[in-house]
């Protein structure tokens, strides 16, 4: 490792709360199958099976009072690939990432496939390098925020969802969804998407870092109009 690179790295290692004792476990984790040498696949693999087990860990002691299924909806939306990208995000994971030429070109370290794929497999890399108490002390601490949000007795229907459920419960026609702009540097885009539904007067518009949160975006203002 240069010394160049040893700032970000360190910056890396203070938001995940831990470093590294093999260096190499970090490298392959941050490695795309696009690019030559040991990719995170195996790692991704590994973190996954982690993360789940661990959130429902948390879940289950702190929820005693929430049957099976609300246990099971919360720690899916909580691990999603969405809820994975975003959180890769805040990490600034993207910049991080080791990628193959066309990927490079392609803007893959904005996709929220290769971003929630780099954390599982963060994830994997800490359990085999520093075990279990490392992996579940990294969980807590990049999941604080939305373990503390999180409730299994609500519900975590997501927005296009709860809109559709509504439209449909009312014989009514589905929302139609158009990306109107996308602004900034390729690393750091913002989306901004145009939601239309029959019964409102106007189009709702609403921004976000992905099509897919500015989709979500415009659906629970659009809601919250119809409800209103």
């Amino acid at each position: 490792m240069n010394s160049a690179r040893a700032p970000v790295v360190d910056k890396l290692a203070r938001q995940l709360g831990y470093q590294f004792e093999d260096d190499g476990l970090r490298q392959q984790a941050l490695t795309h199958r696009s690019a030559h040498g040991e990719h995170n696949e195996r790692l991704e693999f590994l973190g996954d099976a982690l993360l789940g087990m661990l959130i429902a860990e948390h879940l289950y002691a702190t929820f005693p009072l929430a049957d099976e299924g609300q246990l099971t909806r919360t720690r899916a939306s909580l691990v999603n690939r969405e809820a994975l990208a975003d959180i890769a995000r805040e990490l600034d994971l993207g910049e991080y990432l080791v990628l193959g030429e066309g990927e490079l070109k392609s803007g893959g370290w904005r996709r929220d496939s290769i971003l929630a794929n780099a954390l599982e497999a963060l994830l994997g890399a800490i359990y085999l390098d520093g075990g279990i108490e490392a992996c579940r002390d990294c969980v807590r601490r990049i999941y604080a925020a939305r373990l503390t949000e999180r409730d299994p007795h609500e519900s975590v229907k997501d927005s296009k969802t709860a809109l559709q459920e509504y439209l449909q419960a009312r014989r009514l026609a589905l929302p139609r969804y158009e990306t109107t702009e996308v602004d900034g540097p390729p690393h750091e885009q913002v989306f901004t998407v145009r939601c239309e539904v029959d019964e409102l007067a106007h189009p709702v518009c609403a921004s976000g870092r992905s099509r897919r949160k500015a989709e979500q975006a415009a659906a629970r203002a659009a809601l919250n109009l119809l409800r209103s």
